[in-house]
């Protein structure tokens, strides 16, 4: 009797072992919905001349910034959402060229459509690193004062392009 006492902690941790094992196998969608931080103060080289840092946008106005690449299969399948996102929030959408030449970036967004504002350039990956990027795509809402709002991690869906809706606010026209 006494030593199935002795297996019961082994048995719980076992347990939660496990439980954390499914949990990290089985994530939810890569929404990390409300996280309220800081946006990074990196200062991005605009692809039409000039500068842009998100800490505070621009204006001081909502934005969302969608770090995508040319090089990048989930960002073209995204990228009819942006689309979308585009013209029921026009001016709020800034895209970031993240690890890609310019050339091939311009022909991406010729090829697809342009839904940003402003296109900045990350060549390097240092301003997407001071996101916090895991990898592209991923969209950022950052509020007027520069706190980020909502963290989408992956492509763009209904789902999720409703959440960045939502936080951008009403609708400009």
């Amino acid at each position: 009797m006494n030593r199935w006492i002795f297996a019961l902690p082994v048995a719980a941790l076992l347990l939660f072992g496990l439980l954390g094992a499914w949990r990290m196998l089985n994530p939810e969608k890569g929404d990390f919905a409300r996280v309220s931080r800081a946006a990074p103060e990196f200062v991005f080289e605009l692809k039409e001349g000039g500068e842009i840092s998100f800490a505070p946008p621009p204006g001081g106005e909502t934005v969302a910034v969608n770090l995508f690449a040319s090089w990048c299969a989930p960002c073209e399948a995204e990228h009819k959402y942006l689309i979308e996102l585009s013209k029921t929030h026009p001016d709020q959408l800034v895209g970031i060229l993240y690890k890609d030449k310019t050339e091939k970036g311009e022909a991406f967004l010729e090829r697809l459509g342009n839904p940003f504002t402003h296109v900045a350039l990350d060549p390097e990956g240092r301003g997407g690193l001071d996101f916090g990027l895991t990898g592209v795509p991923e969209t950022f809402v950052i509020s007027g004062e520069g706190e980020i709002l909502l963290h989408i991690s992956g492509p763009l869906d209904e789902a999720s392009l409703q959440k960045v809706s939502e936080a951008l606010g009403a609708p400009r026209s």
